[in-house]
């Protein structure tokens, strides 16, 4: 196959890619922050503590989570041709990526939101702000590094998932792959193929690393090393104080010896 046969059929493909993720994107954000929210609100010693909702919430995102995204796919077609009306292509592909990540961006949220400090939240409390006040204000603001973070790994999930959707007739990168990289051994186009995902993947890595650092600066917070630097970051290391003698404490002990 000549690249002129092949360059209409890869621009294609990718823009059903960025349709896919892109939208799944939206609506990952869209379930999956509230439901987050929900965990940390809802938990023990939280602002609405209701242990029962938090018990379902919790049950139906590790169930969303356990399944393998291939088969949620297979299993969601009755659901995603009653949406949009198709079994096939990346509009319906969209319907399972959005299912399949809202329940693994939820968990990362709540992660992010669990590690903000606590006395922030007393504080805003004791001064009259209420639970809106404590998300909006306290909450998201503080945590927002961490969940741009969490974001960006979710993305990076969902272009290997549409990559699978390829697989059942979801279009896009992975059904390129597969019907003419795999069906028609067209190896060259094979390789093209998987270039192209490694090169999406990482310019969302590395613009996801690019917002958590510029927010983690704006907050006065220094930026976690992400990837292979937290493997090399120096220790921190906490010099102790070293104890001193004043010097009126001194007078007496030097008379003592005279």
């Amino acid at each position: 196959m000549t690249w002129a046969e092949m360059q209409p059929l890869l621009q294609n493909a990718c823009l059903d890619t960025l349709f896919m993720v892109w939208w799944s994107t939206v609506y990952t954000i869209l379930g999956g922050l509230p439901l987050g929210i929900l965990l940390v609100l809802t938990d023990r010693g939280g602002l609405l503590q209701n242990v029962v909702v938090n018990k379902i919430v919790g049950v139906v995102v590790n169930l969303g989570r356990s399944l393998p995204f291939i088969v949620l796919m297979v299993w969601l077609i009755p659901f995603s041709r009653f949406v949009v009306g198709t079994s096939i292509g990346p509009s319906a592909a969209v319907v399972a990526l959005a299912i399949g990540a809202i329940p693994f961006f939820a968990r990362l949220v709540e992660t992010a939101l669990r590690e903000v400090d606590h006395g922030l939240v007393e504080a805003v409390q004791s001064m009259g702000g209420g639970t809106w006040t404590v998300i909006f204000k306290v909450l998201l603001p503080q945590a927002l590094p961490s969940v741009i973070a969490g974001l960006t790994t979710t993305i990076i999930a969902l272009i290997g998932y549409s990559a699978m959707a390829g697989a059942v007739g979801g279009g896009g990168l992975g059904n390129l792959a597969i019907v003419y990289g795999y069906q028609r051994s067209e190896t060259g186009l094979m390789n093209i193929t998987i270039v192209l995902l490694i090169v999406i993947v990482t310019l969302v890595q590395l613009a996801g690393d690019l917002a958590v650092r510029t927010l983690a600066r704006r907050g006065g917070r220094q930026a976690a090393p992400v990837g292979l630097r937290r493997l090399f970051a120096p220790a921190r290391t906490t010099a102790k104080p070293v104890a001193t003698v004043p010097a009126q404490a001194e007078a007496p002990e030097a008379a003592k010896l005279s």
